[in-house]
C-alpha cells in the first residue's frame, strides 16, 4: 500500500495493542531497539498518557488492509512515530528524541517518510527546536537515509554502548534543527 494512501493521525488507546505488536517483533527479533522485554500495552497507555500530557505529538500510519466498508475498522495500524523528551533536565524542554517503527513488510513504501514528517511538523508546532535521533547500528543505512532526506546531520557516534542478541552494538546520534527547517 503506497504511503499517500496512509493516514497519518494522533494514536488513541483503540491502537495500543497494534503498537505493541509491531515494536514487539523489533525487541525480540532485532538490534535495532536495546529493550530487551517488549512493553505491555499497559507500559504503552502510560506512554501515550505521558506524551499527551507533555503536549508531545504520538503518531500512527493506518493503511486500508481489503476489508469490506461493512466492517467496524477497515483501517489498520501499520506504523507509528512519537517524539519523547530527549533528557529529563528543564533546560531540555526544547529537545525531544524521535522514534518511528513500522510493521514488518511495511518498511520501503514512504510511510515511514510519511510518519517522519508528520511527526517533525507537530514537534515544531510543540515549541520543540532540536530532534534528536538514535540509531542502532544494524548494518543498514535505511533510518539514517530517512533522517538525512528530512534534515538530520550527523551528531556523533557512541561505540559499543548496547550489548544485544551476542554482539555489542554502536548508535549513531542524528540531529534535526526545526528553526533551521521552517526557514528552509
Amino acid at each position: 500500500m503506497p504511503a499517500s494512501t496512509a493516514v497519518i493521525r494522533d494514536a488513541t488507546h483503540a491502537d495500543l495493542d497494534a503498537i505493541a505488536a509491531i515494536f514487539g517483533h523489533y525487541v525480540t527479533e532485532t538490534i535495532v531497539t536495546f529493550e530487551e522485554t517488549p512493553p505491555t500495552v499497559e507500559d504503552w497507555a502510560r506512554r501515550l498518557a505521558e506524551l499527551t500530557d507533555r503536549g508531545l505529538p504520538f503518531l500512527v500510519a493506518e493503511v486500508d488492509d481489503g476489508r469490506t466498508a461493512s466492517e467496524d475498522d477497515a483501517l489498520t495500524v501499520v506504523g507509528y512515530a512519537y517524539a519523547g523528551p530527549w533528557r529529563p533536565k528543564p533546560a531540555y524542554r526544547h529537545t525531544a528524541e524521535n522514534t518511528i517503527y513500522l510493521a514488518p513488510g511495511r518498511t520501503g513504501g514512504g510511510l515511514g517518510a510519511a510518519l517522519l514528517d508528520a511527526l517533525l511538523t507537530r514537534c515544531a508546532e510543540a515549541g520543540v527546536r532540536q530532534v534528536v535521533a538514535v540509531i542502532a547500528d544494524s548494518g543498514s543505512d535505511a533510518s539514517a537515509a530517512l533522517h538525512r532526506r528530512f534534515g538530520f546531520r550527523p551528531a556523533g557516534l557512541l561505540a559499543g554502548v548496547g550489548h544485544k542478541h551476542g554482539r555489542w552494538i554502536d548508535t549513531h546520534l542524528m540531529q534535526c534543527d526545526l528553526t533551521a527547517r521552517a526557514h528552509q
